[in-house]
């Protein structure tokens, strides 16, 4: 395998001789390794990655996503003079000039820089860092406001189009395959329930009042680098899901995935809960960057994205368990109806609060009118 990872690194316009090639990280969708090369001025070192087509199915899309993104991004940067210009993520080319090359069984490769004295976390450590990824996350979608040349592709067909995500469960309801329905009514019952705020946001796309923007969607904290010094943000990364969506989406994932301190699959259900703390942090960090851009409509509905993305997530572990855990990699039997359960429990939490959630959020962006 070291050999097969050098025969594609060669084919890519690294800067000296490659002395070394192993896996790298801790990403479950694409092969990933670190590259270290030995050169003139001193070592260089890149990340190899193949795009994984199975969730991913257009590389060539995504690839032209992520050149225009971050091509913008450094150009934006260098315009204002700014140090991290020199600390974003950069393609690096094949020989013939492509930003990506596909080997003989199809498979798709990519090389990007190594961003030095940077580096990511798994899980957030405090309400500062909550902050400053929420920040990072605001500062990407600022960078792109003005991302010429039309929308970009869109590298996963529905990615958060809940309604159609709720269709999906209903189909798989109505045929339980495993005859797995009788196990979970009362999840079943709170679908049915809260089936009506699916659409919501597309209703406001719809009359105008929420822009398409060009978004992230997958606004995880490990999908922001933190300079090892300073614990400042240096970049985003992780682009192969940007793609036309809505900024409630990324703001909704990051209070799904950081307000609530229990494992996603956790079976008691009395450590789930939203965190008031962590929201108020990521509402600071997410308006410093986006008070200048949001409309209206979008700065009054930062609890209910956190509420209508866990929701679809929920929908999506429930469907999985009641079609036979086709889609999400299981561990145990039940595991998708206890992810399930926990996202139930995490909506129910954010209900409870979701009045004095929206008053935190109009008190931050006052703060900026």
């Amino acid at each position: 395998m070291e050999q097969d990872i050098r025969s594609i690194a060669a084919q890519f316009r690294l800067e000296g001789r490659l002395v070394d090639a192993e896996p790298f990280g801790s990403g479950h969708i694409n092969d990933t390794y670190a590259l270290t090369c030995e050169a003139a001025a001193g070592r260089r070192r890149y990340v190899l990655q193949r795009i994984n087509h199975l969730v991913f199915t257009n590389p060539p899309a995504v690839m032209e996503n992520i050149r225009r993104v971050t091509e913008h991004i450094r150009t934006r940067l260098a315009a204002e003079g700014s140090p991290l210009a020199a600390r974003q993520l950069v393609l690096i080319e094949t020989h013939d000039g492509r930003t990506h090359f596909q080997d003989a069984l199809g498979n798709t490769w990519r090389v990007y820089n190594r961003v030095e004295d940077a580096m990511t976390y798994d899980t957030l450590q405090s309400p500062a860092m909550a902050r400053e990824v929420a920040r990072m996350f605001g500062w990407f979608g600022r960078m792109l406001t003005d991302l010429p040349g039309g929308p970009v592709h869109e590298t996963i067909v529905g990615f958060h189009d809940t309604p159609k995500r709720l269709a999906a469960f209903m189909e798989v309801l109505r045929r339980d395959p495993q005859n797995r329905a009788a196990g979970c009514r009362a999840e079943i019952a709170f679908v049915e329930q809260h089936a009506a705020i699916c659409g919501d946001l597309l209703d406001l796309v719809d009359r105008g009042e929420i822009p398409v923007r060009t978004t992230h969607n997958d606004t995880k904290v490990n999908n922001v680098m933190m300079d090892v010094s300073t614990q400042t943000g240096v970049c985003v990364v992780d682009l192969d899901t940007v793609m036309p969506g809505l900024s409630l989406y990324d703001f909704g994932d990051m209070v799904r995935t950081a307000t609530c301190e229990a494992a996603e699959d956790e079976q008691d259900l009395s450590k789930v809960r939203m965190r008031m703390p962590m929201f108020e942090a990521l509402v600071r960090g997410y308006a410093a960057e986006t008070h200048g851009f949001l409309t209206s409509a979008e700065k009054k509905r930062l609890a209910f994205s956190g509420k209508l993305i866990t929701f679809e997530q929920m929908i999506r572990f429930l469907a999985d368990h009641l079609a036979g855990d086709v889609y999400y990699r299981i561990h145990r039997p039940g595991q998708n109806l206890d992810r399930a359960r926990t996202q139930m429990k995490l909506v129910q939490s954010i209900i409870e609060q979701e009045d004095a959630m929206n008053a935190i959020a109009d008190s931050v962006f006052a703060q900026y009118a």
